[in-house]
């Protein structure tokens, strides 16, 4: 199993990319605009978390 796990790592990255990616589309669409700078906020934040941990997997 451990040999697996890289992929499902790789596979949830991914997921949170889109997850993030649809995030910042509905920001930008205008919705929650009560939320929208602590939206955008966190939505920077994942993604400098995301860009981390692809850096991290890819180094081994």
């Amino acid at each position: 199993m451990p040999d697996q796990e890289p992929d499902h790592l790789s596979a949830l990255i991914q997921a949170l990319q889109d997850d993030r990616r649809w995030l910042l589309r509905h920001l930008d669409e205008g919705h929650w605009s009560a939320f929208r700078l602590d939206l955008a906020a966190l939505e920077r934040e994942l993604g400098q978390l995301l860009e981390f941990c692809e850096a991290r997997t890819e180094s081994g």
